[in-house]
């Protein structure tokens, strides 16, 4: 169990599955595997952001930015995409548009973002909210790298992106085993 709200949570989006996992952490520091979301609307492919307009939901390692209870998809959580890391392989390739608001929300479609359906929009929100966005981290990964590697039909990716997927890697790794079940909340 892990006593409401906890001290820290984080969101596992995967992109081949189209799940968004829920962990968190309480007092301890342990890592619990909370509930699975299905993400009902998501565009794009496997492989990260790279401008502006291409559909894509990013790849990498994010935190929320904000909360918009006003949102036109009912409620969203802001990521703070392009992140410092987005930027630099931006700069270093000569990009510049690399799109922003990017966002985890309700509704069942989305062009970038990850529409989560209302009832679960309304879920992740209040959580985030008492919680305390500052404790909030999001991982954005095109596959599981903790039971699964990337497919052999993976589109091409620019070759920094193994340094994105090591660093996803190791935030996957210290959650722990998403097998092990789930544990609830208590309030």
């Amino acid at each position: 169990e892990i006593p409401y709200p906890p001290e820290k949570v984080t969101l596992v989006g995967v992109k081949a599955t189209r799940t968004l996992q829920l962990w968190a952490a309480g007092p301890g520091g342990a890592w619990k595997h909370l509930k699975d979301y299905p993400i009902l609307g998501m565009s794009g492919k496997l492989g990260p952001k790279l401008r502006e307009g291409d559909g894509q939901v990013p790849e990498g390692l994010y935190r929320v930015e904000s909360l918009n209870p006003n949102s036109l998809f009912h409620l969203s959580l802001r990521l703070n995409y392009p992140n410092e890391q987005d930027n630099s392989f931006g700069q270093s390739e000569n990009r510049t548009r690399l799109g922003s608001d990017i966002m985890i929300h309700g509704n069942d479609c989305s062009v970038g973002c990850l529409a989560m359906g209302d009832p679960a929009a309304e879920d992740l929100f209040v959580l985030a909210a008492e919680t305390g966005i500052e404790q909030v981290s999001v991982i954005l990964t095109p596959v599981d790298f903790r039971v699964d590697e990337l497919p052999a039909e993976m589109p091409p990716v620019p070759s920094w992106m193994g340094e994105v997927y090591d660093g996803i890697r190791r935030e996957l790794a210290a959650l722990g085993n998403p097998s092990s079940g789930t544990t609830p909340l208590t309030q």
